[in-house]
């Protein structure tokens, strides 16, 4: 296991039903939820107003948590261009909505925004994006799983290991 990072995102949805997505750098980037990493001794909650307003210049208001969502990196290869294995992250995704009709400031250059209706999202969506958007519009809360950075797959922990009985057939594996 490598080193574990903290970090935030949101499902951010405006009037119309659509979700916030990010596009960041160049070329064939996916695309994802906006959020950040934590700063030393803040909260999540605190991390995510902050990181959201930064990344895409709007702010927003937070609703309840979807779920923390264990983003794992591969042990049997190191991607190119990384000195090191990809970082295990702990992913505290919140179901948000739009405070204002308007941005407050611009986005950085380097995050392209886009609102695309659930249905229809791009292709190029992260697997963490795709679990974490399907568990916010079912109206999931207190939702672990455990998603792989190198492949599209996403595991829902089993019931027993949340503490729960499987009662909802649709939160089973």
């Amino acid at each position: 296991m490598s080193a574990l990072t903290w970090a935030v995102a949101a499902v951010v949805v405006d009037a119309a039903g659509r979700v916030l997505l990010c596009r960041q750098g160049r070329g064939e980037r996916r695309y994802a939820l906006p959020g950040g990493r934590l700063r030393p001794a803040e909260s999540p909650v605190r991390a995510a107003l902050r990181d959201i307003r930064a990344e895409t210049g709007w702010e927003i208001d937070l609703i309840d948590l979807v779920g923390i969502y264990h983003l794992t990196g591969t042990t049997t290869h190191t991607p190119a261009g990384r000195a090191g294995p990809l970082p295990d992250i702990l992913v505290h995704v919140f179901r948000a909505g739009v405070a204002e009709g308007r941005p407050s400031a611009d986005p950085p250059p380097d995050c392209r925004l886009s609102w695309h209706a659930p249905a229809a999202l791009p292709e190029a969506v992260t697997p963490l994006t795709r679990a974490a958007v399907t568990d916010a519009l079912a109206g999931r809360s207190g939702v672990l799983r455990r998603v792989s950075w190198a492949l599209d797959t996403v595991t829902l922990m089993p019931p027993e290991q949340r503490g729960e009985t499987a009662t909802d057939p649709s939160l089973l594996p």
